[in-house]
């Protein structure tokens, strides 16, 4: 009885299929992986945040697969059905309209809900928009921390003021129609001369970099319309160094 019953736990174990996790590109379409391209082609089902967006690059790659849509306004419903559909064999691929799933995009809740399940999950490297944009900041990237979006309202002050003496570099997410304003917001809280880089377009054709002080590059958009996809890279705050230790003092005397 309990080798017919561990059998059966096998044949049930193997038939259960897998969660991908696949990065799209943040703007070159030549950024897709070889095996990102195969995986959708091989997966039973493509979850999209926008399918729109998605079936271009679909199209693009002559990827013909079936493409349900899950985002954040729905992925509530559709993570349990997911779940069950990956139990009973099916393996599915996530993507987002840019970049690594779950990182500021749907996909967390679908991912919690497959470990929880003991659902094998893979995620394959690939691109996302902050680690380029933190590299090419000439900002301290040995440590950083990710904030992502800030809360647009409630929250927002606080998050903020939580960041003030924070050391580490920090990444910010942000939308052209509030770059301006949140730069002006991180003047009043971080000073108006720390240091600053504003990452658009990364991997397209009008990829930019503007970097100086929080005060030069709000001159600066204020005067030039910011423009696509935005990452904002903020020096931490600089750690007071004591300028002689008491076993320092005693030795010179």
């Amino acid at each position: 009885m309990q080798i017919f019953f561990l059998t059966t736990f096998a044949l049930k174990k193997e038939k259960m299929g897998m969660l991908y996790i696949v990065p799209t590109p943040v703007g070159n379409l030549e950024d897709m992986t070889f095996r990102a391209i195969k995986v959708l082609k091989e997966a039973d089902l493509i979850l999209a945040e926008d399918t729109r967006t998605s079936g271009i690059l679909l199209k693009h790659f002559d990827i013909k697969n079936t493409l349900l849509s899950h985002h954040k306004f729905n992925e509530h419903q559709t993570t349990e059905r997911m779940v069950e559909r990956i139990k009973a064999g099916e393996n599915v691929a996530l993507i987002s309209d840019a970049g690594t799933p779950a990182i500021s995009d749907p996909g967390f809740l679908l991912v919690r809900e497959c470990v929880r399940n003991g659902i094998t999950v893979s995620c394959l490297p690939g691109a996302t928009a902050f680690v380029p944009a933190l590299v090419m900041s000439g900002l301290p990237d040995e440590r950083f921390c990710f904030e992502g979006f800030l809360p647009q309202k409630k929250g927002r002050n606080t998050r903020l003021t939580n960041l003030v003496d924070e050391t580490r570099t920090m990444i910010f997410y942000e939308s052209p129609y509030r770059l301006v304003k949140t730069l002006e917001q991180f003047v009043t809280f971080f000073g108006a001369e720390r240091q600053v880089s504003v990452c658009r377009e990364i991997s397209k054709m009008h990829e930019d970099n503007v970097r100086g002080t929080l005060q030069e590059v709000v001159d600066h958009f204020k005067q030039t319309e910011p423009r696509g996809e935005i990452v904002i890279i903020l020096a931490g705050k600089e750690e007071v160094k004591e300028k002689k230790s008491n076993h320092q003092k005693y030795k010179e005397e």
